[in-house]
């Protein structure tokens, strides 16, 4: 489907991955509505660099792994665009840490992040789509399947993640919505980070030979939002340059 004039919601979609696809998004022509759970200040920034876009861009502060802050985001989108056509659910916490030493609030953290808009805000957001359907994306992370050290208790909350995933597919189906994954390894950081040992070990070893980038996976989760992706159910796209098919 044409992006057009559609109501898109990025959670996250302030910074880092969440502004990439804010950024695909709006250059698509699509509305889009950061949903952030804090720097006001950042987030307002971000609202007037991407101004220049064809597609309106703007922030709401809300925290989505509470009820209450859920039904005030969804409230608030009904209020103001009376429907939303795509939903991108970005936002993750991470507390480093591992398998045999877990922290039980942080993990519990991590997992109200990661599945929190649809615990609370399924049936809201469902009523939100237009009769022709709609599209919900995650994304997930290689942390779901594999072991990457240190990342269990955002592991959890991703695996669990793409599993709610596949139920939603098959449940929000006869409703036209189809519901998917976008799943990265280690991204290109470079510009941010600088470069460092770890993410040069990793691009030796992928097979495009380099990291993918953000702006890769943003283009992986507008191409779902197509309405030649409509038979893609419960899926979850991996973006990785081919690192996670060697042994």
């Amino acid at each position: 489907m044409s992006l057009r004039g559609k109501v898109a919601v990025v959670t996250g979609g302030n910074r880092g991955l969440g502004l990439a696809i804010t950024r695909k998004l709006a250059s698509e022509r699509c509305d889009v509505i950061i949903a952030h759970a804090q720097d006001d200040t950042g987030a307002a920034a971000v609202v007037r660099a991407l101004s220049v876009l064809p597609g309106k861009v703007t922030s709401v502060r809300t925290d989505i792994s509470a009820a209450a802050g859920v039904d005030d985001l969804l409230d608030g989108i009904r209020e103001k665009h009376g429907r939303l056509d795509v939903f991108v659910h970005n936002a993750a916490t991470y507390h480093p840490m591992a398998s045999s030493d877990l922290d039980a609030e942080s993990c519990a953290t991590d997992m109200r992040v990661a599945l929190g808009p649809f615990l609370y805000g399924t049936k809201k957001l469902t009523d939100l789509f237009p009769a022709e359907g709609g599209r919900v994306v995650v994304v997930s992370s290689l942390g779901a399947r594999s072991v990457i050290p240190g990342y269990v208790g955002l592991g959890m909350a991703k695996a669990a993640l793409e599993n709610l995933v596949r139920y939603l597919a098959v449940d929000l189906a006869a409703r036209g919505v189809t519901v998917n994954a976008v799943a990265g390894g280690k991204l290109d950081e470079r510009v941010e980070q600088g470069d460092d040992p770890i993410s040069a070990m990793v691009a030796v070893r992928t097979p495009t030979g380099r990291l993918a980038r953000r702006e890769e996976l943003a283009d992986a989760v507008f191409l779902l939002c197509q309405a030649e992706a409509a038979a893609l159910r419960g899926q979850v796209l991996t973006v990785d340059g081919g690192l996670s098919l060697l042994a």
